[in-house]
């Protein structure tokens, strides 16, 4: 019987992202999740995800909706504010 490989979504939380859920990275199971959304609610411990809140799949920017797959690096970046 052959062994099933772990399927898995690397996360990481930049600048005060990180104060709010807790932790820098995580790696959740890609079976647990369907967009990036999923993988916020799954790897934040519960916080609420901010308004405008900067999402990135595999380094490029992409909306809460976008679907995600086994081995996608997602990270996510708070709002950017300008003066």
């Amino acid at each position: 019987m052959q062994k099933e490989n772990a399927m898995a979504i690397s996360v990481k939380f930049f600048a005060s992202l990180r104060d709010t859920v807790g932790v820098t990275e995580d790696t959740i199971n890609a079976k647990d999740v369907t967009c990036a959304l999923d993988v916020w609610k799954k790897s934040s411990r519960g916080s609420e995800i901010p308004a405008n809140i900067i999402v990135a799949v595999n380094m490029q920017n992409v909306d809460v909706d976008y679907l995600v797959k086994d081995g996608d690096k997602v990270a996510f970046f708070p709002p950017v504010t300008g003066g």
